[in-house]
């Protein structure tokens, strides 16, 4: 779901589309007719796409609207621990969940945009954020399974008497919860439903995959891996390449810096892994990270025709990865090519949930 604005460029000082509540009904209604099994509604504070105080659509305003207007397609909401009360939140997201027939699932963000939290006065470590991710889950969980009244007395989550009603209809919404660091997998692998990742070299994917089987196998429980990644696709690979290229032409200086400065130091592995900096931004023969000059997070996009695309994500998921979450420019288009075109392909048409 494009919160930041949307358009075939990014990085100028402002969307050529704004996310109006208008823009994005249209993008999730298209993607409920296309068949798309859920949507991904991101969070973050200011603009990550465009000019950092560019029009940006709020996270859960945003999904409690969509749900309001859909009818079959899920959401994924990204939610930041520590913003709202565990006690709070639960008692939202058993609200929306009801609303929407049980169509929302929960994607848990706990290391965020760099400085991102700040913004709004809140600070903590990288390694406060995972403890606080894992209070808030589990706190959490237990009132969806209770109702309450729940006590809880964590180092930074704490109920006294919390009660939810109703309580979500079987089943709760799931958790996603995405990273590559150390904390993240070993959250993932005690809390989490999935675990995603963003798009890296296969090398580099396969190195976390066996690190993540890994540490689900000490938490005894069974990994589910979700992929991330961007889609510059068209009928040639040369058109594809010359795509990728027109989609930075209107980068502003001003993004750029604001850009850079977001990775600049940050504690988050995978944020780092997408920012690095290789010649032609190309990763490989399919994987091209310019995005990450301009986008904050993932920024990097598999590049190619659709056959090309189909056998790269087909890669990934004979790697262990059964659920995608794809996007491309400008998203209302591009969901239709996708679509059309790459996801019939994927796995040798074995996919069932894209």
């Amino acid at each position: 779901m494009p919160i930041d604005g949307d358009g075939d460029r990014i990085g100028s000082l402002r969307a050529q589309r704004e996310p109006t509540f208008a823009y994005l009904r249209d993008v999730v209604l298209n993607a409920e007719r296309l068949g798309y099994h859920s949507l991904l509604i991101p969070t973050r504070f200011a603009n990550g796409s465009f000019e950092h105080s560019a029009p940006l659509a709020e996270t859960w305003t945003t999904a409690s609207a969509l749900c309001a207007v859909s009818s079959r397609i899920r959401l994924l909401i990204a939610v930041r621990p520590g913003i709202t009360p565990v006690g709070l939140f639960a008692q939202q997201a058993a609200t929306l969940h009801e609303i929407s027939g049980g169509r929302i699932d929960i994607n848990i963000v706990p290391g965020g945009i760099q400085g991102d939290n700040e913004r709004l006065g809140i600070s903590g470590s990288h390694a406060d954020r995972y403890a606080q991710a894992d209070e808030f889950i589990d706190a959490c969980a237990q009132l969806w399974a209770s109702g309450g009244p729940l006590d809880f007395n964590g180092k930074s989550v704490r109920l006294n008497g919390a009660v939810v009603s109703p309580t979500p209809r079987p089943p709760a919404p799931e958790w996603y919860l995405g990273g590559a660091s150390e904390a993240a997998l070993r959250l993932a692998a005690e809390r989490a439903d999935v675990l995603l990742c963003w798009i890296q070299p296969r090398d580099a994917m396969a190195r976390l995959v066996e690190r993540a089987r890994d540490a689900f196998a000490l938490a005894r429980r069974q990994p589910r891996f979700g992929l991330r990644t961007h889609l510059v696709v068209r009928e040639t690979e040369t058109e594809a390449w010359d795509a990728a290229s027109q989609l930075l032409s209107d980068a502003h200086p001003e993004v750029l810096a604001q850009r850079a400065a977001a990775v600049k130091s940050t504690a988050m592995v995978g944020a780092a892994a997408q920012a690095r900096r290789v010649e032609d931004d190309r990763l490989g023969d399919r994987l091209w990270n310019g995005i990450s000059r301009v986008r904050v997070n993932l920024g990097t996009a598999i590049v190619g025709t659709p056959q090309q695309a189909a056998d790269e994500l087909s890669a990934y998921w004979r790697m262990g990865f059964d659920e995608f979450i794809l996007s491309a420019y400008p998203h209302l288009e591009e969901a239709e090519r996708i679509a059309r075109d790459i996801i019939p392909h994927v796995g040798a048409g074995q996919t069932s949930r894209a």
